[in-house]
């Protein structure tokens, strides 16, 4: 009896040790599963931000090219109206004249100073003569004459050989000799280069007209021929006078004119031309040369103060001619 006792007793004890010991392994194992299963969801937290700053900086290097395009730039308008009357204006020819109609003719050659003050706005940087001139010339609207005398064309303005493309510009830029020098430095040569040209520095320009009268209109008037910017070449210890750089036909140049508004030092809205300002006069200038059996300039037998003397005295002898021809009552 006491044996199954004992037996009895040893079993309950074994089966609650064994108890106590399944129960310390089972909390061990629950606490390793948590914490890996932590370290599971920091695994995945970080792998989830490292996936969304790579998703972030692509985004920011390849922009969606889905969008819509960009606007396209529209510019407004510099005031409150558009000028678009003297971009589409008109010559208004001269009336057709007649050799039988022709009862006096004198060709005048004059000079106009840019320097003057009635004459500023033809170098004004908005608007310059001789860029409206080279600018045409170079695309071709119009035709530069060389203005080199020959013997058929003794005064050089008879518009007898034109000059080739890029001929006018590089007639107007500054040359310079520059020496060519072999590798142990001795001189073997020189050249001329063209140097940049400086608009500002063209300040006269010559003019060739007609003063005709027309006795079938009974008016006595001036028609351009042509135009010329003058330059001042340089040489050594000379001091040269203004020459021609290249002559441009009027009659050709008036569309061309005509569509260029010249710069007014009082009013923007005057809406005067180029060709409004040589047909209607509106320019200072002096006479340096009237025709002669001579063929003289006024420079070749007056000197100083004696030249503008004698400009005057042709352009009152042009007027007194036209006042001669009316008799007013007595």
């Amino acid at each position: 009896m006491k044996t199954k006792f004992l037996i009895v007793v040893l079993c309950i004890a074994c089966s609650a040790s064994f108890a106590q010991t399944r129960r310390r392994t089972t909390r061990r194992a629950n606490t390793s599963t948590a914490a890996k299963r932590a370290q599971a969801q920091k695994a995945a937290a970080s792998r989830q931000l490292q996936a969304g700053g790579a998703t972030t900086s692509s985004n920011l290097q390849a922009p969606d090219t889905t969008t819509k395009a960009a606007k396209p730039f529209d510019r407004p308008l510099d005031g409150y109206y558009k000028k678009n009357n003297i971009l589409s204006a008109r010559v208004t020819p001269y009336a057709n004249l007649r050799e039988a109609d022709v009862m006096f003719a004198k060709r005048v050659w004059r000079e106009i100073d840019l320097r003057e003050k009635m004459n500023q706005y033809m170098g004004s940087p908005k608007q310059r003569l001789i860029d409206i001139l080279l600018n045409a010339i170079d695309a071709g609207e119009l035709t530069a004459y060389d203005p080199t005398a020959t013997k058929d064309d003794p005064g050089g303005d008879g518009f007898t050989r034109p000059l080739a493309a890029g001929g006018a510009r590089s007639r107007m830029s500054d040359s310079a000799v520059v020496d060519k020098f072999d590798k142990d430095g001795n001189k073997i040569g020189s050249s001329i280069q063209a140097g940049e040209f400086n608009p500002d520095s063209v300040v006269k320009f010559r003019i060739k007209e007609d003063w005709v009268f027309d006795k079938q209109r009974s008016i006595f008037e001036p028609r351009i021929i042509g135009i010329a910017p003058l330059i001042k070449p340089k040489a050594a210890g000379l001091d040269l006078d203004y020459q021609p750089a290249f002559w441009v036909y009027f009659p050709e140049a008036r569309q061309v004119l005509a569509t260029k508004e010249a710069v007014s030092r009082n009013n923007d809205a005057t809406g005067l031309s180029y060709d409004d300002v040589f047909v209607k006069r509106i320019f200072n200038s002096y006479i340096v040369k009237q025709s002669n059996d001579k063929d003289e300039r006024i420079r070749d037998y007056a000197q100083g103060i004696d030249k503008l003397y004698e400009s005057e005295r042709i352009k009152k002898n042009l007027m007194d001619w036209e006042f001669n021809l009316w008799r007013y009552g007595e």
